[in-house]
């Protein structure tokens, strides 16, 4: 089931598809939770919430699949909790704020920058691979395409793409933390525990800083549905890294800028952002520096 090529292609494209759907779908929890751009504590308080969530799902699903591999031995614990700090708090921290102040289109094309940051520091600093033209030149496109679409002014603020942006270094440095931390530990127990850990240190926070939400059932719909797509995504993405050539499913990481405008613009209704010609141009250029990153480091 797992290596069935029809079936790598379309379980790869639900996960970025899924992963895709994040931006506008956090936007429309703010509308339903009544979270204003400013209000920093309700924005961590939801953030918090969700990935709590949902790694009480990565756990409960990896204890189905997995059985007594899920449970945390003392030895992984400065694994998880680095990984909290980095996959989860850090990078959604800045994340959530920065949605919370630019358009979800913006949000969906800069997210494919995590790409570019992993694989510089993999490069300098944990010198797992080697610097190539090939992926010089696929960064060049990447940051080519953000540049061009804030030099064009597409529609959202500087600061909520500068937050974005940040987030996509602390997702980088955490890739890098993962491909070191699973060569002891299970990659779906570090995912659950660390997701859970992350997201109570964020609501806690958030909850203390005076953070609320106005509760009703949309909203309530749409948090479970965000904690859903992070489990079910980063689970079915790791058995497909596991059971095939990295190189087949990392290549379709390129669709989540792509999955990600389409879904802001019928969500979110941002029709004029999402279909405007530098819209494209941005995500052409960044959508093209992900494949040829992801070809070059298949080499």
């Amino acid at each position: 089931m797992w290596t069935n090529k029809r079936n790598v292609v379309l379980f790869a494209l639900l996960c970025c598809a899924l992963w895709g759907s994040a931006a506008p779908f956090i936007k429309t929890g703010y509308r339903l939770f009544a979270i204003v751009a400013d209000d920093t504590a309700s924005i961590l308080l939801f953030a918090g919430l969700r990935f709590f969530l949902s790694g009480l799902m990565v756990l409960l699903m990896g204890s189905i699949v997995y059985r007594d591999q899920m449970k945390l031995p003392s030895s992984a614990v400065p694994a998880v909790l680095c990984l909290a700090l980095f996959q989860t708090f850090l990078q959604y921290l800045f994340y959530y704020i920065g949605v919370a102040h630019t358009s979800g289109v913006n949000s969906s094309i800069i997210s494919g920058m995590a790409s570019f940051f992993s694989l510089i520091l993999a490069c300098l600093i944990f010198r797992t691979e080697q610097l190539t033209g090939r992926k010089v030149l696929g960064c060049l496109l990447g940051f080519f395409g953000i540049f061009w679409m804030n030099r064009q002014g597409v529609q959202g603020h500087f600061f909520g793409d500068a937050m974005v942006l940040i987030a996509q270094v602390s997702s980088a440095l955490s890739a890098n933390f993962i491909k070191v931390f699973t060569r002891r530990f299970h990659p779906v127990m570090l995912s659950g525990w660390q997701f859970a850990a992350g997201g109570a240190a964020l609501s806690l926070i958030g909850w203390m800083m005076g953070g609320h939400l106005s509760v009703c059932l949309p909203g309530v719909l749409v948090l479970l549905y965000l904690g859903f797509l992070s489990a079910v995504a980063y689970s079915i993405w790791g058995i497909l890294l596991s059971k095939n050539p990295v190189s087949q499913v990392s290549v379709f990481a390129c669709s989540i800028p792509i999955f990600g405008v389409f879904i802001s613009a019928f969500v979110l209704r941002e029709y004029s952002a999402a279909f405007a010609w530098d819209t494209w141009t941005a995500l052409f250029f960044v959508t093209l520096g992900i494949y040829t990153v992801t070809k070059a480091r298949e080499a």
